[in-house]
Formats: C-alpha cells, sequence, structure tokens
C-alpha cells in the first residue's frame, strides 16, 4: 500500500537552467563552461556542487550565496521553472488519495520561493529548513516523519542514484527513479539503479499509474 508520495526538487520538479546560468554569469564564465563541468561531476557521480568547486577550488559557497543575496542576484524560482507534469501529477495523485510532500536539497530561501507557488501538495520543505541535507540518514528520517506513513508506505521520487534512490532504499522507503535532467538520463539504465529502485520512470505522470495499481 501506498499512503505517501515525496518528490525530490531539482530536475524533478524544477529544470535547474536558470540555477546554472545565475552561476555562471555569478562568477563571470561562459555558461556552457559551467554547464560542461556539471557533465563532469555528473559522469563521476559526485554531488553537484562539485561543478563549482571545480570552477572556483576552494570556493566558499555559503559566502558566495550570502553575496549574491547582497548584491541583489540571489535565488530566483517561478512558475516557468516547473516542468509541464508538474502540477497535474501532483494534483492526480492527492486525488488517488495519498499525501502528497516535496523535499529536497534546497536553500531555505528556494523553499520559501517554491511555496509560494501553491503547488498542490500537503508539505513543502528543504534541507535549508532541516538542517540536513540528502544523502544523510536524518534527512530521510524526517521524510517518513513528513510523509505520515511508514517508510515501506512512503515512495520517494528523485532523479539523483547517490543522493536519492540509493539512502532513501537504505532507510526503508520505496523508490521511484526518474529519467530526466542531467543525473537521472545517464544512470537509469545502470544495473544497480535498476535494482535499488522500485520503479523507474520517464515522467512524473507516471506515478499515478504506479499508486493506482499498488492500491488496488
Amino acid at each position: 500500500m501506498i499512503r505517501s508520495v515525496v518528490l525530490d526538487i531539482g530536475e524533478t520538479l524544477t529544470h535547474d537552467d536558470r540555477y546554472w546560468a545565475s552561476w555562471a554569469d555569478w562568477f563571470g564564465v561562459p555558461r556552457h563552461t559551467l554547464s560542461a563541468l556539471v557533465g563532469v561531476v555528473v559522469s563521476q557521480g559526485r554531488d553537484n556542487a562539485d561543478a563549482i568547486r571545480l570552477l572556483r577550488p576552494g570556493v566558499d559557497l555559503a559566502a558566495e550565496y550570502a553575496a549574491r543575496e547582497a548584491a541583489g542576484r540571489g535565488e530566483a524560482l517561478d512558475e516557468s521553472d516547473l516542468y509541464e507534469d508538474v502540477r497535474p501529477t501532483l494534483s492526480a495523485l492527492r486525488d488517488l488519495g495519498v499525501r502528497v510532500a516535496v523535499a529536497g536539497n534546497q536553500t531555505s530561501r528556494a523553499g520559501k520561493l517554491l511555496r509560494a507557488l501553491d503547488l498542490p501538495a500537503d508539505a513543502v520543505t528543504v534541507s535549508g529548513d532541516w538542517g540536513v541535507a540528502k544523502p544523510a540518514a536524518e534527512f530521510f528520517r524526517r521524510v517518513v516523519t513528513l510523509g505520515m506513513a511508514q517508510p515501506d508506505e512512503i515512495v520517494y521520487v528523485g532523479d539523483h542514484p547517490a543522493n536519492d534512490i540509493f539512502p532513501a532504499r537504505d532507510f526503508g522507503l520505496r523508490t521511484a527513479h526518474l529519467r530526466r535532467g542531467p543525473w537521472g538520463h545517464p544512470w537509469a539504465d545502470a544495473p544497480e539503479v535498476r535494482a535499488a529502485a522500485d520503479w523507474s520512470v520517464d515522467g512524473l505522470a507516471e506515478l499515478a499509474d504506479v499508486v493506482a495499481r499498488e492500491n488496488t
């Protein structure tokens, strides 16, 4: 029985074009340069922030975030950043009677901006609010609390194997790996990802079918 679906944010609900472009512009480098570095860290299975660290070794990311905010060039997020299947899918899942929540590795500011979009979800939170980020087990303990169900009654949906699928599985949640974005596409057919994910989906719309089948 699936009682709750909890979704990642970056490259699950939102596409990160604006995010990476803004960092490239901040550091004064061509956008394709940072995009290429994102490809490097993806191919190595590293954290996405490592792309910025490759660009600026020793960078203090917290200080850079603060400097961008002070300069009026902080994070931005609006309806145009959502993938087209987000609102229909979240609504469809709620119509099926499951709790829908959002929890990902984002700053508190990004969380505030996302909540302002008034998504059809029962809860929206981010690592910046919790003070703990994926892939830490504590993050997924909080996901279980957010989901208001037993771990094996919650599906965690994400694109990143190391941040989403593996740690969620290890904590006892069920998982759906999304073939989307820089991390989702290259790892979608990897045997270890297929083995760890209860479902592999090409789009969020497939989640409603997953829940309907499981709960019949």
